[in-house]
């Protein structure tokens, strides 16, 4: 079973109000995720959080059995975070060693977990739903 899921976390003042939004594409169903992370977050702590949402909730609705015999295809338009996914680039921040030691783990769920990173323009539906959060947040 291959599994497609695109993720993307925003954040308004960076640090400030954020949000993230998942689409988790299973057998030809799709799932959309919105949801309001909290405030004084920065951008890359919101993709990090995108990330980690989305590959518990894929396990949670698969279930763990099959999430052991799953393919994830996980494509962000945050480079960073896929270059320091795949040891390109240092980890710096506390928060982000956390996040990313998190996702480390929830990956080993899965047979196989592969993020990439795709322009920003083919990510527009999570996208949109992150910032669908942050703007629900802020009314």
């Amino acid at each position: 079973m291959i599994i497609e899921i695109f993720t993307d976390g925003g954040s308004r003042g960076n640090p400030g109000l954020a949000g993230i939004g998942a689409v988790i594409k299973i057998n030809g169903q799709v799932k959309k995720y919105s949801q309001f992370i909290g405030d004084k977050k920065t951008n890359n702590e919101a993709e990090y959080k995108a990330l980690i949402f989305a590959l518990k909730k894929t396990k949670q609705l698969i279930g763990k059995v099959s999430a052991k015999k799953a393919v994830l295809k996980c494509f962000t338009d945050s480079e960073l975070m896929v270059k320091q996914l795949n040891h390109q680039y240092k980890l710096n921040n506390e928060n982000i060693k956390k996040m990313f030691l998190e996702i480390w783990n929830l990956m080993l769920d899965f047979q196989k977990v592969r993020v990439v990173h795709i322009p920003r323009e083919e990510n527009k539906e999570a996208d949109k739903l992150a910032n669908k959060a942050m703007d629900e947040r802020l009314f």
